[in-house]
């Protein structure tokens, strides 16, 4: 499974921050959410990228504004399809790796709105 090994990666970090991860890759048609976690009563929905080498861009840079947009409709429908309502605290986030997924420079990136 492509990214699996980046993804397994970036749960570890979350974990290590203190974060519960309580789910990952959750699907609806059109969209993902790699990881979904949990800091206190807030969720975090977190994308996930790595770049093996800057030849196409930085991980930072492959994160699409329609990739943001289907992220954030995969959040909305987490939220209400798995506890009925729209209104928690939540945010979101993108978790980039530079280099291998094993070995590469980990950065969380917050998302505004």
């Amino acid at each position: 499974m492509k990214g699996a090994d980046a993804e397994a990666r970036a749960a570890a970090h979350l974990e290590t921050l203190g974060r519960e991860v309580v789910a990952r890759n959750y699907r609806i048609p059109g969209g993902e959410i790699d990881l979904v976690s949990r800091e206190g009563g807030v969720l975090i929905f977190t994308e996930v990228r790595q770049r093996r080498n800057a030849r196409h861009g930085s991980a930072a840079e492959s994160v699409t504004a329609r990739k943001l947009a289907l992220m954030r409709r995969a959040a909305l429908n987490y939220l209400v399809r798995e506890h009925g309502r729209d209104d928690l605290p939540c945010r979101l986030e993108v978790l980039t790796i530079d280099g291998s997924a094993q070995t590469g420079t980990l950065t969380l990136i917050p998302l505004d709105g």
